[in-house]
């Protein structure tokens, strides 16, 4: 039985992870489609929502973190903190935007790609220090399985909103199957090493070429998102594989004895 003084001192999240994730999911959603109404009625620009709701969460959670002395414990850390040997599990990440970058990219001024990268880089903080750092962080306390399957799910379900914005149901239902399968990589990332910032820095940049690249709504780019979706089906078994094999050798290594990475 459980110390009812040990009980109190634990925190909220630490008490009730599950109605922790819950409420952070749709206090996040709540704030999304409120944006989004008022940006509907009042006609503004489609990224309108995401600037009124994502600004005040993301000062909200650099308060958080700060205050709370949280920023290590979600995740980041330097870079110079991965080991080595793990540097070949992010190579993939960079085979998915070089692909995205080969669709091409629409006309650019010097105001478009500054607001731009302003843009994605707030949507890359908020998106990745509440679904790889907040929920995976509350949820790993569970398992690792619960960790990843649902923050991965989580963080496909919010991009449903897409379609609120005119967007067809096969490109939204397409979008979603993307959204899960890059979360489950994204998370097992952050399993193997425990590293936010090359989560944000890939996040950032992948939707920054999204943004700034072209925009067709023809079959053109098809076989590019086809080709993206094999890689992190691949991506996301060889992670697995990994963690398994890691979980493995941790578990018949003699007491004392290292593991090789």
């Amino acid at each position: 039985m459980k110390n009812p003084q040990s009980m109190q001192k634990q925190t909220f999240s630490v008490r009730r992870p599950v109605l922790t994730v819950v409420i952070i999911e749709l206090l996040l959603l709540l704030a999304v489609f409120a944006a989004g109404a008022v940006a509907t009625v009042k006609q503004l620009d489609y990224t309108a929502p995401v600037l009124m709701s994502f600004t005040p969460i993301a000062l909200v959670l650099i308060i958080y973190l700060t205050l709370r002395h949280k920023w290590r414990e979600t995740g980041f850390q330097s870079l110079a903190a991965i080991p080595a040997s793990h540097a070949k599990y992010y190579i993939p990440l960079l085979l998915v935007l070089g692909t995205l970058a080969l669709k091409g990219f629409t006309e650019l001024t010097l105001s478009k790609v500054a607001f731009f990268i302003l843009f994605t880089l707030l949507v890359a903080f908020v998106e990745e220090t509440i679904y790889r750092g907040l929920i995976f962080k509350t949820l790993l306390r569970k398992s690792a399985i619960a960790a990843v399957v649902t923050s991965s799910i989580l963080f496909s379900i919010t991009h449903i909103m897409n379609a609120l914005s005119g967007q067809s149901m096969a490109d939204t239902m397409l979008q979603l199957v993307y959204a899960l399968l890059l979360g489950a990589v994204l998370a097992l990332l952050m399993l193997k090493n425990g590293n936010i910032v090359p989560l944000i820095l890939f996040h950032f940049i992948h939707n920054l070429i999204q943004f700034l690249g072209n925009d067709r709504q023809d079959t053109g780019t098809l076989p590019y998102d086809l080709f993206i979706l094999v890689v992190l089906v691949v991506y996301c078994v060889w992670l697995t594989v990994s963690l398994r094999t890691k979980l493995s050798s941790k578990n018949s290594s003699p007491p004392g004895g290292s593991v090789v990475h």
